[in-house]
Order: structure tokens, then C-alpha cells, then sequence
């Protein structure tokens, strides 16, 4: 279908358009790793980002005015369109409302990974999601902590990013498992400095542990740098 101008009938037709495209097998493998209050269709990844460069070619700021979260696929667009929309007004006036519609992995990292327009706003969206990550809301965290993984990590982040890990409020798995994630790409990126910090750091030992196995398993690491990490894990 033509995904170019939007009002509630086009918007109807849009999700029956998204309802034919599930796959029944493809709908229960996703519901078993994702956990999510959401209706799920079925729809592979791919599909859902190509639909959403399709909606960005057309009236786009009409259709998320629509958008009624029913479906995770639904979600999941909405997010992409946000970020694909190169419009800094409008990732500004949809960005938190988003956020909060927000309520597992998959929809927090494949938008974190999405959001490429906030290099250009650095600052502005350095605080925002610094915000985010030192807040008391699971996906919050997650999403705070993700985007500051792929956009922020640089000489002049170094230092305040690992002030964030180490004042991580909440003690969950994906959580934990993002500040893992965040402390292994600083040390890729910024290794002398990581390993400074990684001395004294104040996270709890699993995301400890976790980000220094992973950091162990990447390929950017070297053997020597492995060698090493594999003395300092922390007791359980």
C-alpha cells in the first residue's frame, strides 16, 4: 500500500496492511524473547524499517499524530520514523513520548540504534539522556544508557560516562546487562582511560563482570588486554 498522506482511514488501512504481514511461527519465536505488553504480529526487523523509510517519504508528521500503540510492530515503526525523520524538531517534540511507550529490549535498542540526528545536538542530547540513565525507570535506563553507547563515547564523554555507571540506580538484568554493554565499548574506545577506571569503578559486580567478559570476546581487544582483564572479575 501507498504510505504518503495520513487521517484516520489511511491509518486503519495501515494496520490491517500491518496485520497481513505477520507470520504465525515468526510471531511466537519473537514472543518467547521478548516480553512486552504489546499486541505482536510477526513481522521480521528488516520489513518494519524498509515500511518506515516508506512512511518518511510521505507526509510523515501526519501519520505519528495517528499512531495508537495497539501493536509492537506499531511501536516499533513509530520509533524508526522518529529517528529516520532527519527533523530535529520533530525527534524533539515526539522523543519522550516515545521513550515512555517503550518496554523492552527490542524496542529500546533497535531505536537507540536508529538515532543518529542527536550528533548534530551533542550537549543537548548528552544531558537528556544522561538524564534518562541516572533516572529510576527500567527503560529509561536502558534507553539512556544504550544511545550514550552508540553516539556518545569520545574524550569528552569519557570522564561524565563512567560518573553514570557508577551512580546506576536500579539492579536488573537488562539494566545491568546495557551498563555491561556500555563499559565494554568504552574500552574499546577510550581503553587507557577505561582501564583507569575500571580500578575504582563502583558498578555491582555483575555488570562488572559482564562488560569485562564481553570486552573479552570482542575482536577489538587484544590478547594482551585480555590476558589482563581476565584477573580483575570481581567475586561474586
Amino acid at each position: 500500500m501507498k504510505l504518503e498522506n495520513w487521517n484516520k482511514e489511511d491509518y486503519h488501512n495501515y494496520i490491517n496492511y500491518l496485520i497481513s504481514l505477520g507470520e504465525k511461527d515468526y510471531k511466537e519465536f519473537s514472543k518467547k524473547l521478548i516480553a512486552t505488553k504489546y499486541e505482536m504480529l510477526g513481522i521480521r526487523l528488516p520489513k518494519l524499517r524498509s515500511i518506515a523509510k516508506e512512511i518518511v517519504k510521505g507526509n510523515y508528521q501526519e501519520y505519528l499524530q495517528f499512531n495508537k500503540y495497539k501493536y509492537y510492530e506499531e511501536v516499533m515503526i513509530k520509533g524508526f520514523v522518529i529517528a529516520y525523520s532527519k527533523n530535529e524538531n520533530i525527534l524533539d517534540e515526539y522523543l519522550q513520548e516515545h521513550i515512555e511507550s517503550i518496554d523492552n529490549w527490542s524496542l529500546c535498542d533497535s531505536f537507540c540504534n536508529s538515532l543518529k540526528l542527536i550528533i548534530k545536538g551533542k550537549e543537548k542530547y548528552f544531558n537528556l539522556f544522561k538524564k534518562l540513565s541516572l533516572s529510576n525507570k527500567e527503560y529509561y535506563i536502558r534507553v539512556g544508557l544504550i544511545t550514550i553507547l552508540n553516539s556518545f563515547i569520545d574524550n569528552d564523554h569519557i570522564d561524565e560516562i563512567f560518573n553514570i555507571l557508577d551512580n546506576v540506580s536500579l539492579d536488573t538484568y537488562y539494566v545491568n546487562m546495557a551498563s555491561a554493554w556500555l563499559l565494554c565499548e568504552c574500552f574499546i574506545k577510550q581503553r587507557d582511560k577505561t582501564l583507569k577506571y575500571l580500578s575504582k569503578s563502583k558498578l555491582n559486580n555483575f555488570s562488572f563482570n559482564k562488560g569485562i567478559q564481553k570486552s573479552i570476546e570482542s575482536y577489538r581487544v587484544s590478547k594482551s588486554d585480555k590476558d589482563y582483564l581476565r584477573t580483575i572479575k570481581k567475586e561474586k
